[in-house]
């Protein structure tokens, strides 16, 4: 009976490990599908907002704007790159392209996204900066956007001392200073030219982005077929087929930031683009730049070639992008000419 009951007590550690591993197996199953959930749902783009409803918002809750009083040129303009902004930083699961924690640490289709909307974000702070603020060289810069254009160009991939997103946050309460100087009467009251060389200096940065990312976006054709030897000053750099997606939603990314920034230079920049009769080419690079925003039904980025029998969405993005690329272009040209 002793030896039976000490053959008992040697099992139980045995039994007690066992049951303790089934646990540890099934938290880790649960805490996976839990992390895979949270992640498809930090994956959700953000939706399109309306840039002059967003505007009017802004002013009317710092006290700049009533039933009386229209928006000061430029502010819908710059409202909607503070709200794209605020955006990056506040959408589902906020910005994660510096995350370091799962799951945001195993995401890269939402970091491709916001970098595509952030580049253009920083483009057009520049361009707030050089020309849209300043009446002509020898001006003096805004005493807020010389400080936030480098607050927006922080590494992006930057987690702590100090993060992306406090430095960005830095940038958007310069940018709100600005609006506020911009909205109201003082003698410190911010400025913004709506002219045309300004106009079409923006565009030409726009036109340098989109044309880069057709071409990576073309890049990522399968071909089996032989390629023709290429002479020394040609050089073609297929994009790899494990960034491909990144590169699609990095299109999409710059894609959505470019509809509101466009959609709020209308605003500004009525008179101009009238006087110009470019309101119409404007709206054309708006329409292009909508079709890349239509819900994607396929559970991956597929890659097939050109005309096989899989669809190929590098492709398809990229006709949208480079057919308001060719836009933007015609629209620089009639913003140029006198």
């Amino acid at each position: 009976m002793s030896r039976l009951t000490n053959k008992l007590q040697g099992l139980k550690p045995n039994i007690n490990v066992s049951g303790m591993g089934k646990v540890i197996a099934s938290a880790i199953v649960l805490l996976a599908i839990l992390l895979s959930f949270l992640g498809m749902y930090w994956s959700s783009e953000p939706d399109q907002f309306d840039v002059v409803a967003t505007a009017k918002d802004k002013a009317a809750e710092r006290g700049y704007l009533d039933n009386s009083k229209k928006l000061a040129v430029g502010y819908t303009t710059a409202s909607a790159m503070h709200t794209i902004i605020e955006t990056l930083l506040d959408k589902p699961g906020g910005f994660i392209s510096n995350d370091i924690m799962p799951p945001g640490v195993f995401m890269d289709n939402m970091p491709a996204w916001e970098f595509g909307a952030l580049v253009q974000s920083r483009d057009l702070a520049r361009a707030f900066r050089k020309e849209f603020s300043r009446s002509q060289s020898q001006s003096t810069e805004d005493v807020n956007l010389k400080i936030a254009e480098p607050q927006f160009n922080f590494d992006n991939k930057s987690w702590a001392l100090p993060s992306s997103e406090s430095e960005y946050r830095r940038g958007n309460q310069e940018l709100m200073e600005y609006l506020d100087r911009l909205a109201s009467e003082s003698n410190n009251k911010a400025q913004f030219y709506a002219r045309a060389d300004n106009l079409a200096d923006w565009l030409s940065d726009v036109s340098t982005r989109l044309g880069s990312l057709s071409q990576r976006l073309s890049a990522s054709v399968i071909d089996d077929e032989p390629q023709l030897e290429s002479d020394e000053n040609t050089r073609y750099v297929r994009t790899p087929w494990s960034k491909i997606d990144d590169v699609f939603y990095e299109a999409r990314g710059t894609s959505w930031a470019l509809i509101h920034m466009l959609r709020a230079v209308e605003v500004d920049f009525i008179f101009t683009l009238q006087d110009k009769n470019a309101l119409v080419s404007l709206r054309q690079i708006i329409r292009e730049l909508e079709a890349t925003q239509v819900s994607i039904w396929s559970p991956m980025i597929l890659n097939g070639s050109g005309f096989g029998l899989l669809a190929n969405h590098s492709l398809v993005m990229a006709s949208y992008v480079a057919r308001a690329n060719t836009a933007v272009i015609d629209l620089r040209r009639l913003l140029q000419q006198g």
